[in-house]
């Protein structure tokens, strides 16, 4: 048996379609939905990732902005950052790009965005939402795996599932939107004694530990539908061979490139599982199509309060 592949690069060309026509109506009831990024320093990697969420802005039409304090910036003054950001009424959503510098008081700063400008689903007001299934802002890979399961018409309703990591960005919160959509679910970490035999009576697999290939193919019940979220950069060659010793076109790929992206679950799931997401084209394109969601929905939620036009009546008498 060869897994089905939950390609999700195709559900976000579907979302993205559907945002252009919600974008569409936003705008013409004088609306532009709009997403500022702070992105502090010089780091490549989160570079990349504020470059295809700025892309991706305008790609559906949203405005967005950038904005870049120096690596050496202190608590402070990026709260200010943040406050400006909370004030200005074109901005719908703020993304604080991870990691920030160890001088930095992280959890300071995600606390200080707005919950109604918080597009990443960070703030303990959204996070309590969630845990009393009240609307509200999610954090974009949980959400993004739910779409990844209710658009291939994987059934959650009693299933057994297991998500294999507990950190407030991916692992509690998938747990708990698995939960509102009437799954039976256990949450595994680093601590769980005879984690193979737990994941062999799941239906469903979430895999969020950041080990490349840490899901062996034998610990996944035949069948089971397996969302990878591990995006893992293998660069030892024992490792690869370890990885892709029953692929040898991926083993070649990685001799010539040196480095291979690999998921949190082993390869040779493929055989194994009913269906998986790949590792590029899984659940990465989810999270920012997410991201875009939140953003547009952000910004209706937002002009729909009375906290907003009370505000944007203030700014017109000064």
């Amino acid at each position: 048996m060869t897994a089905r592949i939950l390609d999700g690069t195709k559900i976000r060309d579907q979302i993205f379609a559907e945002l252009r026509d919600e974008v569409r109506l936003l705008s013409s009831a004088g609306v532009r939905p709009g997403l500022a990024a702070v992105l502090v320093g010089e780091n490549s990697a989160s570079q990349l990732y504020v470059k295809s969420k700025i892309a991706a802005c305008e790609e559906l039409g949203l405005a967005s902005a950038l904005i870049k304090p120096p690596a050496n910036v202190s608590t402070l003054d990026l709260l200010a950052v943040v406050e400006d950001l909370n004030r200005d009424n074109d901005v719908d959503g703020i993304l604080v790009q991870l990691p920030l510098p160890p001088q930095v008081d992280t959890k300071r700063i995600l606390e200080a965005v707005d919950p109604s400008k918080d597009v990443d689903g960070f703030h303990p007001v959204n996070l309590g939402r969630l845990v009393s299934g009240r609307p509200g802002l999610v954090a974009c890979t949980p959400a993004g795996c739910m779409e990844i399961l209710r658009r291939n018409d994987v059934k959650i309703e009693g299933a057994n599932a297991v998500v294999l990591g507990r950190s407030d960005i991916v692992g509690k919160p998938m747990a708990l939107l698995l939960m509102h959509a009437n799954a039976t679910v256990t949450i595994c970490h680093s601590k769980t004694r005879d984690l193979p035999n737990v994941l062999r009576r799941a239906d469903i697999i979430v895999a969020a530990i950041g080990k490349a290939g840490y899901v062996e193919a034998d610990w996944i019940k035949p069948g089971a539908a397996v969302i990878d979220v591990g995006t893992n950069r293998v660069t030892d060659p024992e490792e690869a061979a370890r990885l892709f010793r029953n692929f040898p076109d991926r083993l070649e790929k990685f001799h010539a490139k040196r480095s291979a992206l690999v998921g949190d679950v082993h390869p040779a799931a493929i055989n194994t599982a009913g269906a998986l997401t790949p590792v590029p084209g899984g659940v990465g394109p989810m999270t920012i199509s997410m991201l875009m969601s939140n953003t547009v929905k952000a910004a209706r939620l937002r002009r729909a309060s009375p906290k907003f036009s009370a505000t944007q009546s203030t700014a017109t008498a000064r």
